[in-house]
């Protein structure tokens, strides 16, 4: 790849701040490719004596491009262009299978799994009486070692009993499949909230950065409620995808 300074010109003349045209040329290199998934850039200082800009302004063009999910820094790593985007199709699967069928590199810590007594929304959705045991799956999922979703789920108690090194090495529906559990439906609703501390540190963002959140209950043999999650995804590496037709 030929040098940055070849690629990035800055027209001092122009009324479009300095931070600003760095930024947008930068993202282009970015989005056609010429800079890869991963691609290490120098660090700020560098960029700045480079490009004959103030350290304050090139960190201004740098944190644009990490508020729009196009860069991502870690301490002792430096910046990187990040990787692609996880795009997921509105589909009755999981995160774990999405990821395998896009070559991600799926990996799953296991935060908690415990009984709890079904309150609420939950036990409105999972149609249990108030007070019914539930198990309670609380799990992060990596893509490629990258933090990408705060995942819980909700089972009625006695339908699945998962032990933490199912759940680490394989998908909840897998593993719904493999004990002979159908999944017939499901109903889902997606929104977006800002991340609380914990959920950002979890899932090495911002404090009140941008989440996708995502409720779906799903519906085993004779419409029966099997499963209700509650799921946060990263804005800034997640999407959602669905195909509309018309009438």
């Amino acid at each position: 790849m030929e040098p940055l300074t070849r690629l990035i010109a800055i027209d001092r003349t122009s009324p479009v701040p300095l931070y600003f045209q760095f930024a947008q040329q930068l993202q282009h290199l970015i989005e056609t490719g010429v800079l890869a998934p991963g691609a290490r850039l120098e660090n700020e200082i560098a960029l700045a004596d480079r490009f004959g800009l103030s350290r304050p302004t090139m960190r201004q063009a740098m944190q644009h491009l990490v508020d729009k999910g196009l860069l991502s820094r870690k301490r002792g790593v430096g910046t990187r262009v990040v990787t692609d985007r996880v795009r997921r199709r509105v589909e009755l699967t999981s995160l774990y299978e999405d990821l395998q069928r896009e070559n991600r590199r799926p990996r799953t810590e296991v935060l908690s799994l415990r009984t709890r007594p079904a309150e609420g929304r939950i036990a409105s959705a999972l149609r249990l009486e108030p007070g019914a045991d539930t198990l309670v799956l609380r799990r992060l999922r990596y893509a490629d070692d990258e933090p990408m979703a705060l995942l819980e789920n909700h089972l009625p108690a006695g339908l699945l009993d998962p032990g933490e090194e199912d759940l680490s090495a394989h998908g909840l529906y897998a593993l719904f499949r493999r004990a002979g559990i159908a999944l017939r439906s499901a109903e889902q609703t997606i929104g977006a909230r800002r991340a609380t501390a914990a959920e950002a540190r979890l899932l090495a963002e911002a404090r009140g950065a941008t989440l996708l959140t995502m409720e779906r209950t799903v519906l085993g043999d004779g419409g029966r409620p099997v499963e209700f999650g509650s799921h946060l995804y990263r804005a800034s590496r997640y999407s959602f995808e669905m195909t509309l037709t018309g009438s």
